[in-house]
């Protein structure tokens, strides 16, 4: 006898989220978005009229963030608003994932130019405009301060987290702005600005690397936990004897699935519901907030079902 359970540890994807949240995380990440546009701009126009190629590459830095929270607004605006229905079995929560891997494709022809443009830089030098590029540096550093000041605070969403993060590697690219445009100043070596320009790129592919790397485990469903811990875990409730079948993946960063099969020598109606409660709060402790749990009563054979997943 199977009795098969396929209930959530948590609300559904289009309801588990607190709506009110989602919102005020939204409009963080579209101030962020206007903000460090803005601030590209201004580096950009900077690097461009007074000849730095670190505060260029620095304003492509920012571009790409600016892009990031872009696209992290509009993933999590459709994903909450829209694709509700049958229609749609999670919701868009996709685009998440899809827009953070664009994201870090994005990424990889800004770094092209700005390893391109130090090239050229380093075997011809250009004077650069001391005082103007410092002057702007500095603004892109209190463009970068400022979107801190607001998105800290509270509990911060993935999305708010990973652009948190990137703005604290924004501002440590302009204070090596700063610094190397100081540098020169007082020494006259000129070559120091495309080699920390060169730097500035280095850090950049680094976060791409980081971008595809996370967006592209979601894509092909890497497992999000360690299975054979969470096996034990399952294996430590009272009444289950065996885990036969346990699969997990992610739709996007905020909604974790996972399904399992499980042996169970319980003889009750009512021990199986307790068993089935406990199974989901221990798949719940692990990130899952959907489980579909299966119980197999006694001695029944599942090989048949493990066959049909085989290549």
């Amino acid at each position: 006898m199977t009795e098969h359970k396929s209930t959530r540890g948590h609300d559904g994807p289009n309801d588990s989220h607190n709506h009110g949240a989602s919102s005020t995380s939204n409009r963080k990440l579209a101030a962020v978005s206007v903000i460090n546009l803005l601030g590209f701009f201004a580096e950009l126009a900077g690097g461009l009229l007074f000849g730095s190629v670190a505060l260029i590459s620095d304003a492509f830095h920012m571009l790409f963030d600016s892009l990031a929270y872009v696209m992290a607004f509009v993933a999590a605006y459709v994903a909450e608003d829209h694709g509700e229905g049958d229609r749609w079995s999670y919701g868009l929560h996709r685009l998440e994932p899809f827009a953070t891997f664009l994201n870090g494709l994005l990424l990889l022809p800004m770094v092209g130019f700005i390893l391109w443009e130090s090239y050229q830089r380093f075997l011809d030098p250009v004077d650069i405009g001391v005082g103007p590029t410092i002057a702007i540096a500095f603004g892109g550093l209190l463009v970068n301060v400022g979107s801190v000041y607001v998105l800290q605070g509270g509990d911060m969403s993935l999305n708010e987290r990973g652009a948190f993060y990137h703005l604290l590697g924004d501002a440590g690219g302009s204070v090596a702005v700063i610094v190397s445009t100081l540098l020169i100043a007082v020494t006259g070596l000129q070559f120091i600005d495309p080699i920390v320009a060169g730097l500035i790129a280095v850090i950049i592919i680094w976060s791409a690397g980081k971008v595809l790397r996370g967006s592209s485990a979601i894509f092909l469903q890497r497992t999000p936990f360690d299975q054979e811990d969470v096996r034990t875990t399952l294996l430590e409730i009272d009444g289950v004897t065996t885990v036969d079948d346990l699969h997990a993946w992610q739709i996007c960063s905020q909604v974790t699935v996972a399904t399992t099969y499980l042996c169970t020598d319980v003889e009750t109606i009512d021990d199986a519901k307790t068993l089935t409660r406990q199974v989901h709060e221990a798949l719940a402790d692990k990130g899952v907030n959907h489980a579909t749990v299966e119980l197999n009563f006694g001695s029944e054979n599942h090989d048949s079902r493990l066959q049909a997943h085989s290549h």
